[in-house]
């Protein structure tokens, strides 16, 4: 499960955040997925737990926010919010359109003490 190494990521950078600040427990977690990141909301909740046992982020409450795609077109040059992962541009139907939004997957905030 892709998720779930991902997951494992996300505890070992937590346990690294731990440390340099100081801190013992991770109790708030916000995570940022966009609709391209290629992370599903679901099995990232279910993998997350897992990754965190038996490590001080267990317990944490995880949060995650989703962000939706958003293409900038080269011709028209407006900016829009699409459902369709297929790179053409909902205003104009060109394919010379970027993803401004929609590839994240990160933290967002944490909360420790």
């Amino acid at each position: 499960m892709h998720e779930l190494s991902l997951a494992m990521d996300l505890v070992e950078q937590l346990n690294e955040v731990l440390i340099r600040e100081k801190a013992t427990k991770v109790v708030e977690i916000n995570v940022v997925i966009g609709a391209m990141s290629g992370v599903e909301k679901v099995p990232f909740e279910f993998a997350f737990p897992e990754a965190a046992m038996n490590t001080p982020i267990e317990g944490a409450v995880l949060n995650i926010e989703e962000l939706p795609l958003i293409l900038k077109c080269s011709d028209c040059n407006q900016e829009a919010e699409t459902d369709e992962l297929i790179m053409i541009c909902p205003r104009c139907n060109s394919v010379s359109v970027e993803i401004v939004q929609g590839k994240e997957f990160l933290i967002k905030s944490m909360e420790v003490r």
